[in-house]
């Protein structure tokens, strides 16, 4: 840029300007001749043809930007230099590896357009400038090639700029065509227009093309083309990554659409009900019927912006959608059973509405009056979650936060909270806590507009409701702790000791803001029970103890009389050992919480020395009794909250940090032995005592490796038997978690405590060397430092140690979080050098090992790739990526193979190279600085299948994967060949220009070796993989008929390898041959292909050579080309595929089965597509065909009648156990299923009964399960497909009756697992267990107030009990309804003489959280039956039941009240933390109980 401001600033403004530009963009040293001599020699090295790429872009960028093109006519040197720039850019296209130089690209590229529009919008522009920028000439279509090939960029800058361009483009060219005044009636703009349609819709590119269009042709011209484009669009919706560009074209065509009709009607109002017409009535459709996902992005995206466009469409949608039946009837009879139907999609407009401020309230009425209440309680109780969740959505967002409740919302919130506080649905859970959050705050935003209670209420305004709601408000917003009590308290304390994580979290916190009176922590007593289960929890064996423990003391910390309690604890505890000094806060500054951490933090190193001790002489003492795990991540918990760079005791903090330090290194020295050994997973080492001895040979005999997989599916433990005579005594009451024998310590818990142990240790260095203030005159020049720099270096070294030794996964993927956060602080001028010290080392080391060498070269080598990632992730943002560049070309030249022999030892470092590629490639955190070495890592991994030794092919294997996903993206779908998950040729050898002569280079090899001729299988190791990313691209309509890429040399190759012996290799050729095809070379490809087939039978007859080339044809006529083309191209195809029948089809059927197969299915192809074009309107042009097309259908038929799936002998007469059978068994089964199920319009079908069940009946008994499993899953489509269609239409589900006991039949004697659960599936099946039984049952439940039955679980449950005791009634039958009930209610747990055996609940009941499981709540559950029991007592006076039933139950009831108090004695204090699970089931016990004897008491007798 600098140096073409200096060549204008010297030379002015002619044209002598431009010629020495473009000589400096071409290296032209003749052109330079013009310049002044001091000119030519300060700039000598711009001419040299040697120059780096970047030299032209930038002298391209300081041309548009120092040079004038605006509102003048060009000279011709000018013109000239103007058509010049765009040149050399896309010259640069396959050249630039950095994703920064493409944006640069790119970037200029839009500021040439940018120029050229100024240029052409002048009144006396050039002919040849016009001429050279109009669409359809040669520099505007590489302009649109490059276009296509970086729509898709992963980088958002370069999308926004191709974008950008593609609009200046089509602004040059309307200036510079004759069609100015009617841009539609454009030749030019019509192709483009129908090229951009006709692309797949998964191309993300084409949505800002199409929208550009829109705005330079406006909505109606592409209405016009596809008037199906807003149902199309819409059906785009329920794919979460298409659904934000969807949605924005869908925004661009319906505001233009508003603007030409408003344009176009005098009328205000007249062009709504078109309007309305196009865009609303597809999306309530959509909404009624379509997936629950589907609609959630329609919400999210879509309906906003549509509200926005045009507001007053709402009261159109709410008007349509409740003149439904969904909405008028209570019933979804007109729509698909997985849809949310009319009442769903009216909650989701009004929720969409009221968020955008369309909707709003007046008065005390929601949603002003438009929606009956009663339809809000039905909603937000609906069966589908997220009906439930946009009636929520609808009662608690609003447009303005300050919005304040009405009577009814807050009436709706207590009708929603009971039945859905416990749902089934994590998701429901989540976006429930999320709206109810919304709500609290605008409680609290709104409350901020009321008057002061102090002040007079007529200085403020007051919102509209009485007085009541006034005094919510208040409530809600300002006194919420006054009626908090002890025992709500109490509640959030036990949810300390949840299993959720974030439970724990948010329980913390909240008590932490609670008043101090309610929480009651300020009592000695109960602080001293808590800190002695915290204590206690952190020595526990489950490591979920250890984070209950943690979270109590974290509690704890902020009690002023925490220390005393400490001591207390200790005291009581005898243990032999000084505890530290407190610090007493009368005679110190710091504050009451780092008093309180640091006292603890020291108790908590003192026993943990004391057990590091222990451990090291005695490991599985340590594994039993005292892992050493908790004490560190109780330690680690607790120096979280501390604010360090406020520290008062330094010189305290200084020596803890310190001793921390050794003993951290203590722990892994005992630990790492386990870890890092060869098989960490069954390794106890030798224990120093001899009492343990004894008993470490039964112990490593019960880890050695077995066949089976039972030792990690279940832990196995010693006999007990010679355990010590004295271990029948009992132990005290009231001890929590009795250290167990080494006996029963098996090698899971030894593992579990050992790694663990490295986790923690990793965990607590990693927050020492991040929070703690470093010892640096850089950073605390005052001395106010803790940690120092010799210390931070060596927990550097020991990270080194354990990621580059460690074998245990858990281990070394932990100590990789912890030295993220080590390198993340090294800031200081001495230590910022360390990263690429330490990198260099690693590198060096990896280059040099060997099979003696410690560095584990199996288990993807460990924690190798974990180090260099973090190393790497150090780097600064801003930097230029030194490191990544060096360690990048280190690793891919370790990974290319060696010239010398391959062996096992020599092989090592690059099996580490491979392996750490592989792991940086997946990091995300690298982003685009990885990409340009993309072309190297996939030359090494296909180079590794080369290799002779395994475990580089494994490596090998790996990296390719990871490539896979990392080019093309992760798999977004089931199916393989999705083109979600490939791109075009263009795109793809433009991104990677590297990979083009490689993989040429690498096919020619490779089909040199594949020669089926020869009888021989000869399989080369790179094939496959060639072949898979070959076959990831796809052809593009926008290629046009010539590619400058030259992929022509492809083709020959692939082709050759669609003759090999491998089958699978010949469906991959297929597939990869299909890119490589240009669109106008489709006719000509499939004839040379037909043409290399054999004309007659004969000795030389190769079936391979046959069915690669079939399976090319029918690869290939999947490309999309035009119908003039394809008229003579069906005649040639349909001649030849029935010659090949004949000539290969005796009528013994000796024949390859393979290939015959792949005729009839394109036989079948080629039906089904004429059908297709025929519906679309262009039956005339192929009236030439329809005799030859009808003959092909009469001769397929009777293919099929004439085969053994259908002829009487069938298939188990005949031997199909050759090679190919399947196959042709399924592709007959393809015709059969089309003749009787999918389309049998198609076909003319013979005139007997029941042909079509016959023969559906035929497949689904068809030995052969392929056969069976295809037909039954194009079954139940159809009936799925068609049972919403005939709700609509009266028409039955199928053109013929198929018996309910055929598929009965079918179900009672399938044994194939797959065809079992599509039985299963089956609408009959569905229907036989549901609607005679529980639908019906709820269906006359509307005295409850819900006139449906589609509501969700925890409400049909509350119906049908309710509906059970209204039977009860009817029946005269109360009594002995009670009795069962009552029992019920008891549970099966019913015990005399039993104690603790009473109370052997299955867990699982008590926690289990099934989709379908009605009865997971069993205490809500339990409250429930009491509800319902009561108020049938209460109705029916006393009912009047036998003393002898009376009798029974209570004895039961009192039986287990008096276990449950029993067992409650024997658990230890505060059993909530200490014994969860056992103080579960008590409780749960304990009120069934309550709930049974108070329903007994009410029916006895007074």
């Amino acid at each position: 840029m600098a140096v073409v401001l200096l060549i204008r600033s010297i030379i002015g403004s002619g044209d002598d300007v431009p010629v020495i530009v473009a000589g400096l963009l071409q290296c032209s040293v003749g052109a330079g001749s013009l310049a002044p001599q001091w000119l030519r020699q300060s700039c000598a090295g711009l001419y040299e043809s040697s120059r780096p790429a970047a030299v032209a872009l930038y002298l391209s960028h300081g041309a548009l930007a120092m040079l004038s093109w605006r509102g003048k006519t060009l000279g011709p040197q000018a013109e000239k230099l103007l058509l010049l720039i765009p040149e050399v850019l896309l010259s640069l296209d396959t050249r630039v590896k950095e994703s920064s130089t493409v944006m640069v690209v790119a970037r200029v590229l839009t500021l040439w357009s940018g120029a050229a529009v100024d240029c052409v919008q002048v009144d006396t522009c050039p002919p040849l400038l016009r001429s050279s920028l109009i669409g359809g000439s040669s520099l505007i279509a590489r302009l649109h090639q490059h276009i296509y090939a970086h729509w898709e960029h992963p980088l958002d800058g370069v999308r926004h700029q191709t974008r950008s361009m593609f609009q200046n483009l089509l602004t040059i060219h309307q200036h510079c065509s004759d069609h100015k005044s009617d841009p539609t009636g454009d030749p030019y703009i019509t192709q483009l227009t129908q090229d951009l349609l006709a692309l797949e819709w998964h191309m993300k590119g084409k949505y800002g093309t199409l929208g550009c269009l829109v705005e330079h042709l406006g909505a109606e011209y592409l209405l016009k083309l596809d008037g199906g484009l807003p149902a199309r669009l819409l059906g785009l919706m329920g794919d979460q990554t298409m659904a934000p560009y969807a949605s924005d074209l869908l925004e661009k065509l319906f505001v233009s659409h508003k603007a030409q009709l408003c344009a176009r009607f005098m009328d205000a109002d007249g062009w709504i009900d078109g309007w309305h017409e196009v865009w609303v009535r597809p999306l309530l459709q959509v909404l009624c019927t379509a997936r629950l996902d589907q609609t959630t992005y329609i919400l999210d995206y879509f309906l906003p912006k549509l509200l926005r466009c045009n507001p007053s469409s709402l009261s159109h949608m709410v008007q349509a959608l409740q003149e439904m039946p969904a909405c008028t009837e209570g019933k979804s009879l007109t729509f698909p059973s997985g849809s949310r139907g009319a009442l769903g999609a009216l909650m989701t407009c009004l929720r969409a509405a009221r968020s955008q401020g369309v909707l709003k309230s007046v008065e005390e009425e929601l949603c002003g009056g438009l929606v009956p209440l009663p339809l809000m309680r039905q909603a937000l109780v609906h069966k589908h979650d997220q009906v439930r969740m946009d009636a929520l959505g609808l009662v608690c967002e609003s447009h303005r936060s300050t919005e304040t409740l009405s009577r009814q919302e807050i009436e709706l919130i207590r009708h929603f909270l009971p039945f859905n506080l416990n749902s089934q649905s994590p998701g429901a859970r989540q976006q429930s806590v999320s709206l109810l959050k919304k709500l609290l705050c605008r409680v609290k935003d709104s409350a901020q507009l009321l008057p002061n209670p102090t002040e007079p209420v007529g200085s403020h305004r007051v919102p509209s409701g009485s007085g009541k709601d006034l005094q919510l408000y208040l409530s809600c917003g300002f006194a919420l702790g006054d009626s908090v009590s002890f025992s709500h308290a109490q509640a959030v304390l036990c949810c300390l000791a949840s299993n959720f994580l974030e439970v724990k979290q948010l329980a913390c916190n909240l008590l932490q803001k609670l008043p101090p009176a309610a929480v009651r922590l300020q009592e000695p007593e109960r602080l001293q029970s808590l800190l002695q289960v915290a204590l206690d929890l952190s020595t526990s064996t489950k490591p979920f103890d250890s984070v209950t423990a943690s979270h109590l003391l974290n509690l704890l910390l902020h009690q002023p009389g925490l220390q005393d309690a400490l001591l207390h604890c200790i005291q009581k505890q005898h243990i032999p050992v000084q505890p530290p000094a407190l610090i007493q806060s009368q005679t110190s500054e710091a504050s009451s919480l780092e008093q309180n951490t640091l006292a603890v933090v020291q108790w908590l190193m003192v026993c943990l020395k004391e057990e590091v001790l222990k451990a090291e002489s005695s490991l599985l003492q340590a594994a039993a009794s005292y892992p050493l795990y908790g004490r560190a991540h109780c330690i680690t918990a607790v120096l979280q909250p501390l604010n360090t760079g406020s520290l008062v005791l330094l010189s305290e903090w200084r020596a803890v940090v310190s001793e921390l330090i050794g003993l951290c290194y203590r722990m892994s020295d005992v630990v790492s032995p386990v870890v890092q050994s060869s098989s960490p997973e069954g390794l106890i080492p030798m224990d120093t005592e001899s009492e343990t001895s004894a008993g470490l040979q039964k112990i490593l005999q019960e880890i050695q490796p077995r066949d089976t997989n039972d030792f990690f599916t279940s832990a196995r433990e010693l006999d007990p038997s010679e355990s010590d005579c004295n271990s029948e005594q009992k132990e005290p009451e009231n001890t929590v978690h009795k250290p167990q024998s080494c006996n029963s310590v098996t090698a899971q818990m030894v593992l579990v405590c050992c790694w663990r142990t490295m986790k923690e240790v990793s965990m607590l260095l990693g927050h020492l060397c991040q929070s703690m203030p470093l010892c640096c005159p850089l950073t605390h020049a005052e001395g106010r430092g803790v940690v120092t720099e010799d210390q931070v270096e060596g927990v550097g070294k020991y990270f080194r140690e354990q990621l580059l030794q460690s074998r245990h996964r858990g281990a070394f993927e932990l100590a990789y979080v912890g030295f993220v956060r080590l390198t993340e602080m090294l800031c200081s001028a001495t230590l910022q050098q360390l990263p690429a010290h330490w990198l260099k080392e690693v590198l060096e080391e990896v280059k040099s090992s060997d099979p003696s060498s410690k560095l584990c070269a199996t288990r993807r080598s460990a924690g190798i790739p974990f180090y260099i990632q973090a190393l790497l992730s150090s780097e600064p943002k801003s930097s230029s990526c030194g490191l990544l560049k060096m360690t990048m070309r280190s690793l891919t030249a370790l990974a290319m193979p060696s010239n010398d022999a391959d062996t096992e030892s020599s092989s090592v470092p690059q099996v580490h190279a491979l392996n750490i590629l592989r792991a940086l490639y997946r990091d995300t955190r690298l982003g685009e600085n990885i990409v340009p070495f993309v072309s190297d890592g996939m030359q090494a991994a296909i180079l590794g299948f080369t290799s002779p030794v395994w475990a580089v092919r494994n490596s090998s294997t790996l990296l390719f994967s990871t490539l896979i996903t990392r080019i093309f993206g992760v798999k977004k779908g089931k199916d393989e060949h999705s083109k979600k998950n490939r791109m075009t040729g263009r795109e793809f050898f433009t991104r990677f220009p590297a990979l083009y002569p490689f993989l040429l280079s690498q096919l020619q090899e490779a089909a040199a070796s594949v020669n089926s001729d020869s009888g021989q299988v000869k399989l080369h190791p790179s094939l496959f993989l060639l072949l898979l990313v070959l076959g990831r691209l796809y052809p593009s309509p926008m290629d046009g008929s010539s590619s400058p890429l030259g992929l022509a040399p492809f083709m020959p190759l692939i082709i050759r390898c669609g003759r090999s012996a491998v089958y699978r290799t010949r469906e991959m050729a297929a597939r990869a041959l299909v890119p490589f095809v240009l669109v106008t070379q489709v006719p000509s490809t499939i004839h040379t292909l037909l043409e290399e087939l054999p004309q007659e039978p004969g000795p030389g007859l190769q079936q391979n050579h046959i069915h690669g080339t079939l399976l090319q044809v029918c690869e290939s006529t999947l490309v999309s080309y035009s119908l003039q083309q394809s008229i003579n191209l069906t005649c040639y195809m349909t001649y030849k595929v029935c010659t090949i029948e004949y000539l290969q089809k005796p009528l013994n059927f000796s024949c390859c089965f393979v290939h015959f197969a792949m005729s009839v299915n394109i036989n079948y192809a080629f039906i089904l597509d004429f059908f297709f074009v025929t519906c679309n309107g262009v039956h005339l042009l192929f009236s030439a065909l329809e005799s030859q097309l009808k003959k092909l259908r009469e001769e397929t038929l009777q293919i099929l009648m004439a085969s053994e799936l259908v002829a009487p002998q069938g298939p188990d007469d005949t031997n199909l156990s050759v090679p190919g059978a399947t196959q042709y068994l399924q592709s007959l089964a393809h015709i059969a299923v089309s003749v009787c199920v999918e389309s049998p319009h198609l076909w003319d079908c013979p005139e007997s009964e029941g042909f079509q069940r016959d023969l559906l009946e035929r497949l689904l008994r068809c030995p052969h399960y392929e056969v069976r499993l295809f037909a039954l899953d194009q079954l139940l489509r159809r009936l799925q497909k068609t049972e919403e269609e005939s709700q609509c239409r009266g028409q039955g589900p199928m053109p013929f009756d198929l018996s309910v006991s055929s598929l009965t039949s079918l179900a009672l004697h399938e044994t194939y697992p797959g065809c079992q659960a599509k039985v299963r599936k089956s609408r009959f099946c569905i229907r036989i267990l549901y609607t005679g039984i529980f639908v019906r049952l709820l269906s006359s439940t509307a005295f409850l107030g819900v006139s449906t039955g589609a509501v969700s679980p925890p409400v049909a449950l509350e119906m049908g009990v309710g509906l059970l005791c209204q039977l009860f009634q009817m029946w005269g039958q109360v009594a002995a309804g009670m009795v069962n009930l009552i029992q019920w209610l008891l549970g099966d747990e019913q015990s005399d003489t039993r104690c603790e055996e009473s109370l052997d609940l299955d867990e699982e009941f008590l926690f289990e959280k099934g989709d379908l499981n009605l009865w997971a709540e069993p205490l809500s559950w339990a409250r429930m039956l009491h509800r319902h029991l009561s108020a049938l007592i209460s109705v029916t006076h006393s009912p009047d039941v036998s003393t002898t039933e009376l009798d029974r139950l209570s004895a039961i009831a009192k039986s287990n009240a008096l276990a449950a108090q029993r067992s409650m004695k024997g658990l230890p204090a505060l059993p909530q933390f200490s014994a969860t699970i056992e103080y579960a089931k008590i409780s749960l016990l304990k009120e069934r109980t309550s709930l049974a004897l108070n329903l007994l008491d009410t029916l006895r007798p007074s």
